[in-house]
């Protein structure tokens, strides 16, 4: 059971970067779902880079700037043109289909380079990774991971405890209001935009480094889309976001999980699961009713400062 459970918050990592860079990005007032063809871009520059320098650092910098980098054209297109924000995502997803296909070409089953997997070994965290079940769940994993519980709890403590983190909510709530009291929306929503895709990036690069360290055409395998419901699972709360993560990364593996117990289910039902739970999630979250759980006031909605 608590080797399941580790490998749950394996398969989970990526979608928790990517359910936090849509959640920032859903903050400032912006539905990007791109998140896929980001995560694509993510995941391609990281093993590129990955492979020429064999830098894991140079990776992870390279996935987060190619994710950014798609995250910038999208906040340019709905920030500054003011162009519709769902036709733009998907065809930020097209785009970053596209990209990865095209870069990735030359990568088919071209494994990740020695010096960038060592770097992403386990790497367990003394007396923490003793604690009973917890312990090698969460504290004996890899530095990558880890790294996905800082930003998770800066992510937390960003938006609710700090200046900023309450003026970017206020933009995303009511992005006119805003405005008039003085903050300047235009330059949140464009930070907030890029940073979520850099995440969107990182959490690509986790799979085709660590997760499955051998390039193969589509390896986000659409958990880009999985993500965009789970910031509603969320209720665009980054702790929420991360339980979300993992129960979706033990979807994942419940297949191996069923076969090395012994029971034989068809792999195409198996695969299903998570995107039925996907469905499943949006029906039920379209009934919430406290505010406290339902998303920004103006998401997706534009902004023209002469329309106040």
């Amino acid at each position: 059971m608590t080797a399941f459970l580790a490998a749950a918050v394996i398969a989970g990592t990526p979608l928790l970067f990517a359910t936090l860079g849509e959640l920032i990005t859903e903050k400032a007032g912006n539905l990007n779902l791109g998140v896929e063809g980001m995560m694509l871009m993510g995941a391609v520059m990281g093993f590129a880079v990955g492979l020429w320098t064999g830098n894991p650092f140079l990776a992870i910098l390279g996935a987060m700037a190619a994710g950014a980098a798609g995250s910038a054209i999208y906040a340019i297109l709905t920030v500054a043109l003011r162009a519709n924000q769902v036709v733009t995502g998907l065809t930020l997803t097209i785009f970053g289909s596209g990209f990865a296909s095209f870069v990735g070409k030359s990568f088919m089953g071209v494994p990740a380079p020695a010096s960038v997997k060592s770097a992403f070994t386990t790497l367990p965290i003394p007396v923490l990774s003793k604690i009973p079940v917890i312990g090698p769940t969460f504290f004996a994993q890899d530095v990558f991971i880890y790294f996905g519980y800082v930003i998770t709890i800066c992510a937390s403590f960003y938006l609710w405890r700090t200046k900023k983190g309450l003026n970017l909510k206020a933009v995303g709530e009511n992005t006119a209001a805003a405005d008039a009291s003085g903050i300047n929306v235009n330059l949140y929503k464009y930070v907030h935009i890029i940073i979520g895709g850099a995440l969107c990036g990182l959490g690509g690069a986790y799979m085709s480094l660590v997760t499955i360290p051998v390039w193969q055409e589509n390896v986000v395998a659409g958990r880009g889309w999985i993500a965009v419901a789970l910031v509603i699972f969320a209720s665009w709360k980054p702790s929420k976001a991360m339980l979300g993560a993992f129960l979706f990364g033990g979807l994942n593996i419940l297949g191996f999980r069923l076969q090395s117990m012994g029971i034989h289910v068809s792999q195409y039902i198996v695969d299903m699961v998570p995107y039925a739970a996907t469905i499943l999630i949006v029906i039920v979250s379209t009934r919430k009713n406290k505010k406290e759980d339902m998303g920004p006031a103006n998401l997706s909605v534009p902004y023209f400062r002469e329309d106040r």
